[in-house]
């Protein structure tokens, strides 16, 4: 038995290196690659993707789940878990014939460098057909595995196990019935005219910054770096974690908090246990519970008025003359800033789920065939007005924002909100477990909060889903009652509402 485990371990860690070398071609391609040289990055990606498609769907996998699952009794609570997800992921896998997996990594870069060139110069008709073929290839692959009647639901598993575009449905209803009306209150505030814009930051000294604050929350760079690419993300594990945001003198606040938010994926992906990296007991639980690590981060902890009383005489330092006028009060409020803006990136955290609920909504007509693919604009403006009052001016404000689609990551968008109410309902556990927190961050230490979610959340790995662990942490199940609660306590104050 010992040994029929440790063949599939092993085969497991084949899979997974593939996969991460892969994942840093992925990350190369935006950070690195030189603008002619897309064609051989596709045919590069595609081989790879090839390759690790074979580790994955190895029969001798299979062949060693059969025989452990046949002598379950025998295997420790680890073991099980091992065998137990390793099975999911195998079959999924198992299904997908080799060359619709190479078509699909060819046809995700040719799609990533198309929207490249499409976004700057407001060009959807050009992208559309990129799109297009994403989403065929999407359903196609849905029926490959046996969702052929639920293809939005089977690409939201994907992303986040256990959860269904039903499910997810009724949490954002209720969520939408609660924000709405605090939208409405705010941005009736008068203070919304007493926010300062930011502006004349030198990008040199926001990247001495951003790099203090994160190093100082608790990424590590000794296993991970970061860089500049034209959309912020995290790649990589435990051992190698990339890092990306971008710079702009008179947006400093977006690299700040973009490069907070991915080092909090960053430290979720170093906190997992790293000797068990390549199997199910060392990896996420879904992107919902990424997504709640990156949004704590940046939102609960690093938009609070005690973490900017340890960093702020450091920003002053750094930014003197660009801070001239702004008093300690105006940059609490620049931070926490509620102003609605087109751009999902850059919106303020409580119009931010209204853009994830608009993105799903439209996703959902796409895969039903309520809507087409050229209408998507439309579809997309129309939407955007009825939720937040107003149309983007033109489709790169608008329907070609987002970097998700090029790589056919639908049901993905729904991750980010509900990473916001797991985040929440984790967020006001922590606070009732460690009564101190605010108190640790305004003398600038973070450890007890990190050492909780490494606890709570990072060691269990993909022991339980991101449902069940909520669940198990909080005591409750996932409800957007703790996120209207924080949103509400936040920002109805400072706003005076």
């Amino acid at each position: 038995m010992s040994a029929t485990y440790d063949t599939l371990v092993a085969k497991l860690h084949r899979a997974h290196h593939l996969r991460s070398i892969n994942g840093l071609l992925g990350w190369d391609e935006q950070v690195n690659l030189p603008p002619d040289s897309a064609d051989l990055r596709g045919e590069q990606m595609a081989i790879m993707a090839e390759l690790e498609h074979q580790a994955a769907s190895d029969p001798a996998i299979g062949d060693a789940l059969t025989t452990l699952e046949q002598q379950r009794e025998t295997l420790s609570a680890d073991q099980q878990v091992v065998v137990r997800e390793a099975r999911k992921d195998f079959d999924r896998v198992a299904l997908l014939p080799a060359d619709f997996v190479t078509e699909k990594a060819r046809h995700s870069s040719a799609a990533y460098h198309a929207w490249t060139r499409c976004k700057p110069a407001n060009d959807f008709a050009s992208y559309a057909p990129f799109i297009a073929k994403h989403l065929d290839l999407a359903k196609r692959e849905a029926a490959l595995q046996g969702w052929a009647d639920r293809p939005y639901d089977y690409m939201i598993d994907q992303h986040d196990p256990g959860f269904t575009a039903g499910t997810i449905g009724t949490l954002f209803s209720e969520l939408k019935a609660g924000l709405v009306p605090l939208v409405q209150r705010i941005t009736a505030s008068p203070r919304q005219r007493e926010v300062k814009p930011l502006r004349g930051f030198p990008v040199e000294a926001q990247a001495v910054f951003l790099r203090e604050v994160t190093e100082k929350l608790g990424f590590n760079y000794r296993r991970g770096r970061i860089d500049v690419a034209p959309h912020p993300f995290c790649e990589g594990s435990g051992a190698d974690v990339r890092l990306t945001t971008r710079y702009a003198p008179d947006e400093p606040l977006d690299s700040l908090f973009s490069s907070i938010h991915e080092a909090g994926h960053g430290m979720y992906e170093q906190g997992l246990p790293l000797a068990d990296h390549a199997t199910p007991l060392g990896q996420h639980a879904g992107m919902a519970m990424h997504e709640s690590q990156s949004r704590m981060w940046e939102n609960q902890v690093g938009r609070s008025r005690a973490v900017w009383h340890h960093f702020e005489p450091r920003y002053r330092e750094l930014f003197g003359t660009a801070l001239e006028g702004v008093s300690s009060d105006d940059l609490h409020l620049a931070v926490n800033a509620v102003q609605p803006t087109f751009i999902r990136v850059d919106s303020d955290e409580v119009h931010y789920n209204l853009h994830i609920i608009l993105r799903f909504e439209i996703e959902q007509r796409l895969f039903s065939g309520e809507l087409a693919v050229a209408d998507l604009p439309d579809a997309w403006n129309a939407l955007s007005e009825e939720l937040m009052g107003s149309r983007p001016p033109d489709d790169q404000r608008g329907v070609l924002q987002d970097v998700h689609w090029s790589g056919g990551a639908f049901g993905y968008f729904p991750s980010y909100c509900l990473g916001n109410m797991i985040a929440a309902q984790l967020w006001a556990q922590a606070q009732r477990d460690l009564p101190e927190l605010k108190t640790d961050f305004a003398r600038g230490e973070f450890g007890r909060l990190l050492t909780w979610l490494r606890t709570n959340v990072h060691a269990h790995g993909r022991r339980y889903s991101a449902l069940a662990l909520v669940e198990r942490v909080t005591g409750s199940p996932l409800s957007p009652r703790p996120l209207l609660a924080y949103l509400e306590e936040r920002y109805a104050t400072l706003y005076r509402v």
